[in-house]
């Protein structure tokens, strides 16, 4: 039964890739048009660069004023959130699958 929880929380983090690769282009795409500033910081080829990843889950673009950059950034911070919290669970899930046998 843990099993099954842990490949649950697997589906779980694949649904937030799912949204992930739809929002997250498109809020870098809006950074490269309409927010120099942003896009130099975070740099070419920010798509999985740890540090425009970090600056996502931190929120760093509520610092601009813009409404359509975060309706872009928040369901991609929500779907990045998603799948790191459903692999760290099934992740435990499998540590405590190992622990206790049967």
């Amino acid at each position: 039964m843990i099993l099954f929880f842990a490949l649950c929380f697997v589906a779980m983090s694949i649904a937030g890739a799912s949204a992930f690769v739809i929002f997250w282009p498109l809020a870098l795409v809006h950074v490269r048009d309409r927010q120099p500033g942003i896009a130099a910081e975070l740099g070419p080829g920010a798509f999985l660069k740890p540090s425009a990843l970090a600056w996502l889950l931190r929120g760093g673009y509520r610092s601009v004023r813009d409404p359509s950059l975060s309706g872009l950034a928040t369901p991609a911070r929500i779907s990045l959130i998603v799948i790191l919290a459903g692999l760290t669970l099934a992740g435990l899930l499998w540590l405590l699958s190992l622990a206790f046998p049967g």
